[in-house]
């Protein structure tokens, strides 16, 4: 394709965006909607699942030995959990370092006054290979002899991953959704400008231009809405995101929620926004010109 010939096909595309203006500019805005929700979600499911990762790595089980056993007999019972393929690592805590771990903890060791070692059972701290497997684990160091009793903390752990498995379902149906809207925005746009030049088209089809020829500037109309559409929905999903994201970290009720600074996922998160616009402008172009060029 000759230069000039580009060129007049470049500033045919331009042209048309400046021309329905108002179809140009609700396109952009239902683009950036879509992106800015759709990038929402996603950006809440990963939060979770750093959360959950975070969560795995600091949490331990704590397996309590019988009352009833001495330290000797306690510490056997090691021999045992180490042939438990999933666990990584464990500490045996006597009764006596209990105590002391639980005075440490507290900022009035009065409170403590009159208990004794006794009180307190000999212990392991165990960490896992695949916290995948924590019910199962639990279940095996459970059938040991002389195991009393598995504090874990697989409840908060169970309940992030149920949430974080529904929010990637939702994200899945939305993303679907909103990605359908905004093809048929563009799609629409795209179509009112080959309206309104459906006779020079025509024309041009009699006179041998070929298909490329002709879609070439509606094409780059899309691409330009798109591009746009998604520039505009990162630089607002960068703001909103760290808005949302400082006012959690002064809010001392959510100290439970750690947010991922947006600098750790930025160029990720700016491809997929550039990504999804040009195709959505590419896909939504292609889609409306099939009609007009059967002429």
């Amino acid at each position: 394709m000759k230069n000039n010939n580009v060129g007049y096909l470049l500033r045919s595309g331009i042209r048309d965006i400046g021309k329905h203006g108002f179809m140009s500019f609700a396109a952009v805005c239902v683009m950036v909607a879509c992106l800015v929700i759709i990038g929402g979600f996603c950006m809440i499911s990963y939060n979770i699942y750093c959360m959950v990762s975070e969560l795995e790595g600091e949490s331990e089980l704590l397996v309590l030995i019988d009352e009833n056993y001495t330290e000797a007999e306690a510490k056997s019972v090691g021999t045992q959990l180490s042939q438990i393929q999933n666990i990584k690592d464990k500490e045996f805590v006597t009764r006596q370092q209990a105590l002391d771990n639980y005075v440490e903890k507290h900022a009035d060791p009065s409170a403590f006054d009159g208990i004794t070692a006794e009180t307190f059972r000999d212990r392991f701290v165990i960490s896992l290979e695949d916290y995948d497997k924590l019910d199962e684990t639990i279940a095996e160091i459970s059938a040991i002899e002389g195991v009393a009793e598995v504090k874990s903390p697989n409840e908060v752990i169970n309940s992030f991953n149920a949430i974080q498995k529904m929010l990637t379902v939702a994200t899945i149906a939305i993303m679907i959704v909103l990605s359908i809207v905004s093809l048929f925005i563009i799609s629409n746009t795209i179509k009112l400008a080959m309206y309104d030049r459906r006779e020079e088209i025509a024309i041009m089809k009699m006179v041998g231009a070929t298909d490329g020829f002709i879609r070439f500037p509606f094409v780059i109309q899309g691409v330009i809405l798109g591009i746009l559409g998604g520039g505009i929905a990162f630089g607002l999903e960068w703001g909103l995101y760290n808005l949302i994201g400082n006012r959690i970290a002064t809010a001392g009720s959510l100290d439970l929620f750690t947010v991922v600074p947006f600098s750790n996922v930025v160029w990720f998160v700016a491809a997929a926004f550039g990504v999804s616009g040009l195709l959505i402008g590419v896909v939504g172009s292609l889609i409306s010109i099939r009609k007009f060029l059967k002429v």
